[in-house]
């Protein structure tokens, strides 16, 4: 991502920010899948959520 951090107007700064997102390589596709890493619940209890 280009470095807006000394740009003051905001519209200017979404300008720049769009055209270095345009021009930045496509990311891989995810190997593992979204929330393999979350704790997971064995039984949840009845009622209440305990998450």
């Amino acid at each position: 991502m280009a470095n807006t951090k000394k740009i003051e107007d905001k519209l200017e700064r979404k300008k720049v920010k769009r055209v270095a997102r345009k021009k930045a390589a496509p990311k891989a596709k995810r190997t593992t899948p979204r929330g393999s890493n979350k704790k997971k619940l064995k039984t949840a209890a009845r009622g209440q959520s305990k998450r």
